[in-house]
Formats: C-alpha cells, structure tokens, sequence
C-alpha cells in the first residue's frame, strides 16, 4: 500500500473533479484498489427498504451493479450493515455469514476487509476490498478505507446520489423510523425537525498541512479542557450531586490518552482535525450503540457531548436556537428550560428528548406551555436530521422520524378528530357527571406541581384526588423549606377555590431518588425504603412536612393521605405524628383547618387482608391501582416483556378492588382509585360497576371518561359484571364482556 495520504490525495482530487455520481464512484473504488492493491473494491449502499445494493465495484462483474442484492443482516456485507463493525477475513467463505452472490462473480477471492459507511451514528452502506490470496489486512489499511468510507457517507448524505438510485427506492437517509419512549406531556404534534445544538456539519475533509492540523487540534484540545476546568470551578456547581459527577467525567474524557491518540491518528491519515473528530466519535458511537449496559450508553451520551464541544472549538462556532424554525419539533439529548424559552413558542410542535422525566424542568414548563413531549426516546439525536420529517405522539409515547406519506395522513386525521373531540369534551365540561341511570360519580384529577392547577378548571376536575408532594422535592436541588411547602400547599388549596384537595405525603425513597437525601443504593428500590417507611424513620422529615400542611389549610379543610401503608400499626404511628403536630400549632396559636381528614394510600396486597381494622382508623382511603397492580401479580411494569402479560381487569385483581369497596361500604369510608385504570374509559367503566363512586386521574383523561359516563347504566352494568366475578370461571378476564357491553349501549371505550 502506498500510504492512505496518497489516497486521500486522489480523493480529494477525485471530489473536487466534475464528474457525475457514477463516475465519481466508479473512481472511487478503483483508486481504492490500486493503493491498496486490492483486486476487488465494491461499494454498497443501504436503502430505506433495508436492502444493501451494490452501487459500484472494481473487480467484480460490472453488470451486478444495481442488481446484485443483500438484505440488512445478510452475508458479510449485511452483517457489517447491521452491527456497524468491519470485518477483516484472510478465509471469507469461511465465515458463517457468508453469502455467495453467483451475479458477482467473487467466488474466487478469499480475503475480505469490510467496513460500514457511517455517519452520525447511523450505517448507510458498506466499503469492501477483497483478494484472491489469503490475507489479513494491516491496521493502517483498514483506518485508510474508513476513512474513505467517512467521505462517500458524505457523498449519501448530501443528496449526491439519489439520481441512480432506482424508481420508488429510497436511499436509507430517508428510511421511516420510529421510535418509543415516555409520554411526559400530552399532544400530538407534526413538524419538521430542529436539532437542539445541533450535529456540527464538517465540510473541509481533508488537511493540507499534517502538522498544522495537529496543532489546530491540540489547541483546541487545550481550550477545551480550561473550559471544562472553569465549569467545575463555578459556584453553582461546586456542591456534591450528579452534575458534579458529569463534569468530573468530562475532565477526565477530555484527557483521555486513547481518545487523543486515536485524534491524532486520524489527522496523521490526511483529514482535518474537525473530521478526525467527526470520525473518532462516528465510530464509538457505532460501537457504544449496541450495548445494553446503562453504564456504557452513559458514557457515550458524554463523548458525544464532548466531541460536540470540541468541533465547535474547532470552528469558532457558537449556536443558538433561531428564530426561524417554523413548524419546530425540536429533538434534544437534553436541555434546560431556559434554552426551551430561547425558542419562540408559536414555532413549536413538539419536544423529543432522548432523557427527560416527567420532574424534569424543560418538561414542567412544556407541560405549562402545552408542548407535546415525548422523553427516553434513545437515539433520537443521531438518526435525525435538521428539518427530517417528524410525528411527536404525547398520547402513546410514539415518535416517527420522517414518517410515509400514509402515516402522515392518518395523524392528520387524528389531530383534525382530536380537535372535535375536545370540543365535545369542552361542552361536557359543566354538565353534571353522573351515570344515564342518575348514580353520581366524582372525576378528580392528578397533580403535583403549580403548573399543573390550571387544568383543575380546564378539564372540569371536582378536585385534587391525588397531589404528589414529592414533586416539590424532586425538582429541587436541595431541600424545600418549610415556609416554601407551605407557600405551595396554600396556592393548591386556592387553586382548588373549596373544591377537596387530597395531600399525598412525601413519597421518595426507592427508585425516587433526591440527591441530597442520602440513601444506599438497594437491589429492588420498588419494594424498598421508601414512602411512609422511610418518613418514620425521619420522623424530622415528616414533621415539617404536616407542620407546613396544617398551616397552609388555615381555616379550611385539609386532607392527608399516608403513602405504602404494609401494617395498621405504621398508620398508628403516622396518626400520632399529625395529631402531635396539630397541638402544638395550637399551642403557639396557629389557626388550625375546619376540618382534618386522614386517609391511606392502598398499594401492598397485605393490606388487603386488613381492611376492617384500618378503616376504623381512617376517614377515607385511596387505591394506587398503579402499585397495588404491580404487587399483587409480582410484575415489573416497567419489564416490557412482562408489562403485557397480565391483565388490570383480570377477573382476580377486580375482586380485590371490589373487596376494598365493600370494605368501605361497611364501615361508611369515602373509596377512591387513583392510577392509570381510573384515566381509560373501559377500566373506569368497570371501575364504576365495581361500586366506585370517585376516581382520580390525569387531566386529559377526564373528558373521554366523562364521555363514557354519561352514556352509562350503572346498575345494569354491575349486575352483568358481578354475574361473571362470581361465576364458576373465577380466573377469567371480564374485558371481552365489558368491550360487548359498550358497544351494545353506545357507550364509548
């Protein structure tokens, strides 16, 4: 080989030349196999149809092209296609993947060196050499053809040969995706797509000084780091927490001696130091992409970040959202809320995050704007491109990345219906809920933070049947304090204007985890310290929380419901803890609340085995149907592959929320469910028919499920479902009677 700068040399020449697309690659791989004295170079690229099709070759028999064929995953080609790792054989047939296509010709090379065709991550195509003598290729020769591979993605990427593609066959750079994540703020939004901080575009591929190039790239290097060593530095970062730990992170990457080496080799090959950059992370990112550790895709969100900072170094480019992305759907790994105020509101559709929880601040002030936001949608970043084609479904968690004309059409559809439907919504809005055969039934509504109180009057809510108190906390980056508790319990009390508010205490532990709450890592965090168990044993935690609570209920009615409750005797314990509270407030003579209620939070199946006696202690109760469901059939909802597998309206776990309603019933305690059963029209039908006669849900929820009430015979329904929970097929699911029963009424599901 005479050297991969000689041959970066001829295609740079070969770039710069005016050649049409065929002939540009035709050139392409004959340069290739004349440096490196390969008989064979063939280039295949990837169509939207997941099909890799040979597009020009040096060696094999010429008529192949555009007819010879592999499928994603097939023969060699296919599999470097779909692991996006080369391979270097000095036996090809050998190899278990390999493939003989007849139409080529190539039964007579054995060895093979294959790299895939990369950019941002994403596979377009695959560059082969082959042989006929057995040989395993050098180092520098396979770094060589990834290099080239780098400049013909390029090629792909501009556009530079759609026109040989066939009719109807799209290149893979338009392929349809689609992904699923989390659904973090409802909406559905169609738009094009903005590129938070977006992918840098490297232009300038080659170097015409080595050594200046070296240079550029450890000054940049040097820049880097004192950056990262002046965030690590500032005031508002100092203190422990996971942002330190990101940052401490970056330090160290930005030294690593693998990743620098690996720079500087790619700058040594001929390219600049911004598509060295481009290069190095092009090929961790495939590499890091196919691994299931957390940790390692952590990892990789780092150098991603990392190399973005250091080709803007590069370049002397500094971004800012703009304010001309109409239609925007933006596409982020991550971002603050501020930088979402950066962008003009009317321009915005949507909001796609490859992390993001519902506490996240970006999503919080989404949800205040009414932005779909759909987060946890991995590799969102990579496979989109700026103004891409995109769908964001708030509703189901969907996100599709430059969807089929069909399946635009059909979300069309669906937002001109859902318009219509909220507007027979809106008209429902003041009519009283209560079922067609006159039985009154209470919707309240889920909340947990300020933002989402204007939705109280908006969706008709009767009530706050569920604030989440930890989300105070969550979004915090340290500990409320009292005096901010109890500013926050007072303007959800105001917010509600005497409509009932029920307060859920603290329920953090576990998997809900504050940074500056100090607590050991656990196996099973779910069923672990956490909620009421965690608060008794800081009784300090807990008491300023109920303090701040009968302060903000001045004069008014206040409602405490005590979260994973296991035993009676924990609910003792919480019952004296508020009562302690109470008289000593009116010791120092604080107006106390007109009235106190206290209820409990019904989610571990042992309680279901106590029900009498802790309903003498309460004065209402609420069933986490959400918990309760995951206990009581020892299923992780958050394990796809179990989620599915068990039915909410199985025919056992009704009747265990039906004993709870009985329960209430007997001892003439107010029965309420909170979770997603209480938000889907036909679980909350059967809900209703159970004996419920109060549900709490999420706000959008509260419509459809008003729809179906209105529609509803109560009774005749209850007499129908208790027919089949005390039948002699005990373990069967009620669903399929319940589907029949809606469509047989009217009533919509």
């Amino acid at each position: 080989m005479s050297g991969p700068r000689v041959l970066m040399r001829r295609i740079r020449e070969l770039m710069a030349e005016p050649l049409d697309a065929q002939v540009r690659l035709d050139q392409i791989v004959r340069s290739i196999a004349q440096n490196m004295v390969a008989e064979v170079c063939s280039l295949y690229v990837l169509r939207a149809d997941a099909v890799l099709e040979l597009y020009a070759t040096e060696g094999l028999n010429p008529g192949a092209v555009h007819l010879a064929q592999l499928k994603l995953g097939e023969g060699l080609v296919g599999t470097i296609a779909a692991t996006a790792r080369p391979l270097n054989l000095s036996e090809a047939q050998k190899h278990p993947a390999f493939t003989y296509l007849p139409e080529t010709g190539e039964e007579v090379y054995h060895s093979f060196l294959g790299v895939p065709i990369l950019r941002a991550g994403r596979t377009l195509g695959v560059l082969v050499v082959q042989n006929k003598s057995a040989r395993i290729y050098r180092d520098e020769e396979s770094e060589a053809l990834e290099t080239v591979a780098m400049v013909v993605a390029e090629m792909i990427a501009a556009g530079s040969l759609e026109g040989l593609q066939r009719p109807g066959v799209a290149l893979d750079l338009s392929r349809p995706v689609s992904f699923d994540g989390a659904a973090l703020s409802d909406g559905i939004g169609l738009g094009k797509v903005v590129l938070h901080e977006p992918r840098v575009v490297v232009t300038n591929l080659f170097n015409e000084d080595m050594e200046a190039e070296v240079e550029r790239l450890d000054a940049a290097l040097g820049i880097l780091r004192v950056s990262i060593e002046n965030m690590l530095s500032r005031r508002d970062v100092a203190g422990e927490g996971e942002h330190r730990a990101v940052l401490e992170a970056y330090r160290m990457f930005a030294h690593d001696r693998g990743w620098v080496r690996r720079l500087e080799e790619a700058v040594r090959n001929g390219l600049t130091a911004e598509a060295a950059v481009e290069k190095v992370q092009s090929d961790m990112r495939a590499r890091m992409m196919h691994m299931t550790d957390p940790y390692i895709r952590e990892r990789l969100h780092d150098f991603d970040d990392l190399a973005n900072r250091l080709l803007r170094q590069l370049i002397g480019r500094d971004d800012h959202a703009g304010t001309d992305n109409a239609d925007a759907i933006i596409v982020a790994r991550s971002m603050g809320a501020a930088e979402l105020l950066d962008y003009r509101r009317d321009d915005i559709r949507g909001l796609v995050l490859e992390e993001g929880a519902a506490t996240s601040h970006v999503v919080i002030v989404a949800r205040a704007l009414g932005i779909p936001v759909v987060g946890q949608v991995k590799g969102a970043v990579s496979m989109s491109e700026n103004r891409d084609s995109i769908i964001v479904d708030g509703e189901d968690g969907s996100v599709h990345l430059r969807p089929r004309p069909e399946l635009e059409a059909l979300y069309s559809d669906k937002v001109t219906f859902r318009a219509k439907r909220q507007e027979r919504y809106h008209s429902l809005r003041d009519v009283p809920t209560e079922t067609k055969d006159g039985v009154p039934i209470s919707l309240q509504m889920n909340a947990g933070l300020l933002v989402d109180l204007p939705q109280l009057d908006a969706a008709g809510a009767e009530g706050i049947g569920l604030f989440r108190t930890e989300l105070q906390f969550m979004v915090a980056s340290t500990m409320p304090r009292a005096r901010d508790q109890e500013r926050l319990y007072s303007a959800v009390l105001d917010a509600a204007n005497g409509r009932p508010v029920t307060f859920r205490t603290l329920d953090v532990g576990g998997d809900k985890v504050l940074p500056y709450l100090s607590q050991s890592p656990e196996e099973n965090p779910a069923l672990g310290y956490r909620a009421l168990r965690l608060a008794l044993d800081r009784p300090g935690l807990m008491r300023t929380q109920l303090r701040a609570l009968l302060k903000a209920a001045a004069g008014r009615e206040l409602r405490v419901m005590f979260p994973m409750v296991t035993e009676v005797s924990e609910l003792r314990q919480a019952r004296e803890m508020i009562s302690r509270e109470f008289k000593h407030l009116t010791r120092f003579g604080h107006v106390m609340p007109k009235r106190l209620k206290v209820g409990a939070m019904i989610e571990v199946p042992g309680l279901l085995f106590q029900l009498d006696e802790l309903m003498e202690l309460l004065d209402f109760v609420s069933v986490g149907s959400n918990d309760l469901f995951q206990f009581f059939n020892a299923v992780d909802r958050g394990n796809a592959r179990v989620a599915t597998r068990f039915d909410d309206l199985s025919a056992p776990f009704l009747r265990a929320l039906k004993s709870i309603v009985d329960a209430g019933q007997r001892h003439d305690v107010p029965v309420t469910l909170c979770g997603e059963m209480a938000g889907q029209p036909l679980s909350a039908m059967a809900l209703i028919g159970l004996g419920f006669r109060s549900i709490s849900m999420a706000p959008p929820s509260i419509g459809p499920v008003k729809a179906m009430i209105v529609e509803l015979e109560a009774e005749k329904l209850s007499e129908a479902l208790a027919q089949q929970l005390n039948g002699s097929q005990l373990a069967a699911s009620p669903r399929q009677l319940l589907v029949d029963f809606a469509e047989a009424n009217g009533i919509p599901y």
